[in-house]
């Protein structure tokens, strides 16, 4: 593989970890844990991995030496660090033995079920340490549900030999993780199963994870482009930049962005939601904060928007519910067959309410088409491919408009158009998330060699010098509650939103206004990876504001 001259001097970076993965641990255990909802249904569903202790490594005089193989997955879209993730498990089973074996099943869950598989080494692994990406093994969005799968898996897992299996992957993954956990643990087929927190959206975070990777890396990579793009706006003087972001479930990453680069505006979906906001009200504001610009003689603007933000204006959000319902197939949970578009769309409009209907109608054209005929591979609604951005743009123009006809308005307006999502997915990571990686797989390999199952591997106290940080992990079904998806009940891991009366909301909420009339952007530049700590080790402001450090 051809290398550049970063990837060669990123090889040689060895990450940092937790003075308490150094040498020998045990684990500490703690009291025993409930889901966060739904604690009966829960529990009923898992009872073989439900109420387990949340376990901290603490030293130990001697640990467990016995060789195991380990399988390994990545599971759903790609965050930087994954790579660090596997290196970091492979460095964690090869310290207890160097007999231990790592495998890889290529091209997510598929892998394992299809029995496709890469055993890694030395080499191998050395060509991929701290870069971006998940081309070392790639990674699918099957999912691991059906018992036909986990019959299908443990054949190769028994094959190989393999003990325990690593699944990286956001929350629907490490759902998955867990129902598969359950599974071996009720068979007793002696296979442990223990998840790793990734995504760059920010939302599989909790008490016990405090973050999960790629997220750091990502916000850096767009914080950069947005502020590229500052800088670009402050110096033509004539456009407005609406710049659409990642995070379709939550608005982490628009926060994060907003925090690092004081845009005139940043969208919030979660307060969108809260404030019962229509679509014409979320125009209004933008409008407004424009006129007011212009009125200063300052035509120009950037405004940050979460992919997901038109799924939590109310109205719409209660329409695309409705839309997932009568689009799946109430006997196989499949999304439904239809001959035509125009089928489908004359069955969506049959079969949803007159208010729905009366919403859907009252959008354009392509959106409206969009919202009837796009699904994404678990039959929902592809609200990424809604392009936003287009959408407010257009209206905040056609309001300006009519403000102007009025009189009440005399500036130009001209808009510009940017989505950052793939570019940030797979970007080298940074420093912050190089460690956190490498601890996490590092820490999955002691998990292991305690005996754990359907456990997360977590990382604590991250906005500390690495050495402090806490190593250990948090049962899965404690994360748990049930949510209605697909028209049906299910367990899923509770997903975090944005807490609007938490720390970084309220640092972006009590400056905003300023941000929105004055012309306060920041310029963060790209991600350093060497030179001073203060700037090349630093987490996100959002993690900072959360730990109040």
């Amino acid at each position: 593989m051809e290398k550049s001259a970063l990837q060669i001097a990123r090889a040689a970076y060895q990450p940092k970890l937790p003075k308490a993965l150094q040498g020998p641990v045990k684990a500490q255990e703690g009291a025993a844990t409930q889901s966060v909802g739904n604690q009966d249904e829960i529990k009923a569903l898992f009872p073989n991995t439900y109420g387990m202790p949340v376990v901290e490594f603490v030293p130990a005089e001697s640990e467990n030496k016995e060789a195991i193989n380990v399988g390994i997955i990545l599971s759903g879209g790609q965050a930087p660090g994954g790579h660090n993730v596997i290196s970091g498990l492979y460095d964690g089973v090869k310290s207890l033995n160097k007999d231990s074996k790592l495998y890889g099943f290529l091209m997510g869950p598929g892998g394992l079920v299809d029995h496709k598989y890469v055993e890694f080494t030395d080499e191998f692994i050395d060509e991929y340490r701290n870069t971006g990406g998940f081309d070392i093994i790639g990674s699918g969005r099957t999912k691991l549900e059906k018992e036909a799968q986990f019959e299908s898996g443990i054949e190769i897992l028994r094959e190989l030999g393999i003990k325990a299996l690593v699944i990286i992957g956001g929350d629907d993954s490490n759902t998955n993780a867990c129902v598969l956990a359950e599974y071996y643990a009720a068979k007793k087929y002696g296979v442990q199963v223990i998840g790793c927190p990734k995504t760059i959206d920010g939302d599989l975070k909790n008490e016990q994870i405090e973050t999960s990777f790629g997220f750091d890396t990502a916000c850096k990579t767009y914080s950069e482009l947005v502020g590229n793009i500052q800088r670009d706006c402050n110096s033509a003087r004539k456009y407005w930049h609406f710049i659409k972001v990642m995070g379709r479930s939550a608005s982490h990453i628009a926060l994060e962005c907003a925090l690092q680069c004081q845009p005139n505006i940043c969208l919030v979906s979660e307060e969108v939601e809260a404030k019962q906001m229509s679509l014409d009200d979320v125009v209004t504001y933008i409008a407004k904060a424009v006129a007011q610009r212009a009125a200063d003689g300052n035509n120009f603007g950037t405004v940050i928007v979460p992919e997901g933000l038109i799924e939590f204006i109310p109205a719409i959000k209660k329409l695309i519910a409705q839309l997932n319902e009568v689009l799946t197939d109430p006997a196989t949970g499949e999304p439904r067959e239809f001959e035509s578009a125009e089928a489908q769309i004359e069955f969506v409009l049959s079969n949803i309410t007159a208010e729905n209907k009366a919403v859907l109608e009252s959008l354009p054209a392509d959106v409206k088409r969009q919202l009837c005929l796009d699904r994404d591979p678990h039959g929902n609604v592809q609200v990424s491919l809604i392009e936003t951005e287009k959408l407010l743009s257009a209206m905040v123009a056609k309001k300006l408009g009519e403000w102007k006809k009025e009189g009440n308005y005399n500036g130009k307006f001209s808009a510009q158009h940017h989505f950052f999502g793939y570019e940030g997915r797979c970007a080298a990571p940074s420093n912050y998330d190089a460690d956190y990686c490498y601890s996490l797989g590092y820490n999955a390999s002691r998990l292991i060699s305690n005996g754990k199952t359907g456990y997360m591997s977590v990382i604590k106290n991250t906005t500390a010098p690495a050495a402090e940080w806490i190593a250990g992990g948090v049962p899965i079904t404690m994360m748990m509650n049930i949510e209605r998806r697909n028209g049906a009940n299910k367990p899923v891991i509770r997903k975090a939103l944005v807490e609007l009366d938490g720390a970084p909301f309220k640092f972006f909420a009590a400056h905003r206004e300023k941000w929105a009339k004055e012309t306060c952007y920041v310029y963060p530049g790209p991600i350093q990876y060497w030179g001073p700590t203060e700037v090349c080790d630093q987490c996100t402001k959002t993690l900072a504001l959360e730990q109040a450090k």
